[in-house]
């Protein structure tokens, strides 16, 4: 039996994709920890879910640090002292330093099908908004592991729903959520069972090894 996963979570807002992944974890869905969540500002309700959940939780401000790069620097710093052996983005909104230790050892998971409906300032009810005016049948959620360039990074699985023509943001937003709540941690056992193979700046998804 494979030692669970020692994971990150990076979080800017309210933490339910951080809690659904812990949720997984205490269902005994999902062979991984919670060692280290790191929050952009101290204000967020991710945060206080996070300390009730008894996370080891820091707050990590640009404005606390004289530069990104310092910033960044101590957010490695953590990663590489707890041992972290995959990051999850929840929600995390800032850009992200991808430092040689980790690539390739940090995911995100995105509400729309990307390419589409990405980049710098596409999240929450921004991107389900744009997926409306651009009156799309379907929608859903990709996830992809993070490289130095908004949702860019190669895509490892996504999940389709369909949007319908009564939808608002919120409706759709909602059907959205459901998905990512078992794409994201499908992507990380996935991560912890070694079949996520990069070819070409692409992953590959390995069958699982005969028991």
């Amino acid at each position: 039996m494979k030692t669970p996963l020692r994971l990150a979570c990076l979080v800017s807002g309210g933490g339910r994709t951080m809690m659904n992944i812990a949720d997984q974890i205490d269902q005994g869905t999902l062979s991984a920890s919670i060692e280290l969540v790191i929050a952009s500002r101290s204000s967020v309700p991710g945060v206080e879910r996070a300390q009730s959940r008894g996370f080891k939780t820091l707050v990590v401000r640009q404005r606390d640090f004289q530069s990104s790069d310092a910033m960044h620097d101590e957010i490695t710093k953590q990663l590489l002292e707890h041992r972290i052996d995959l990051v999850c983005l929840c929600g995390y909104l800032r850009p992200v330093r991808i430092d040689e230790p980790l690539r390739w050892r940090v995911m995100n998971i995105h509400p729309a099908l990307l390419p589409e409906f990405g980049g710098k300032g596409m999240y929450g009810e921004r991107v389900h908004r744009a997926v409306l005016a651009a009156r799309r049948t379907k929608s859903g959620c990709t996830v992809h592991f993070v490289d130095e360039h908004y949702d860019m990074g190669p895509i490892i699985l996504q999940r389709t729903v369909p949007v319908f023509p009564g939808d608002d943001k919120h409706t759709l937003a909602a059907r959205v959520f459901e998905q990512e709540c078992i794409a994201y941690p499908q992507a990380i056992s996935l991560f912890g069972e070694g079949r996520l193979k990069l070819e070409n700046g692409q992953v590959r998804i390995l069958e699982r090894s005969p028991t």
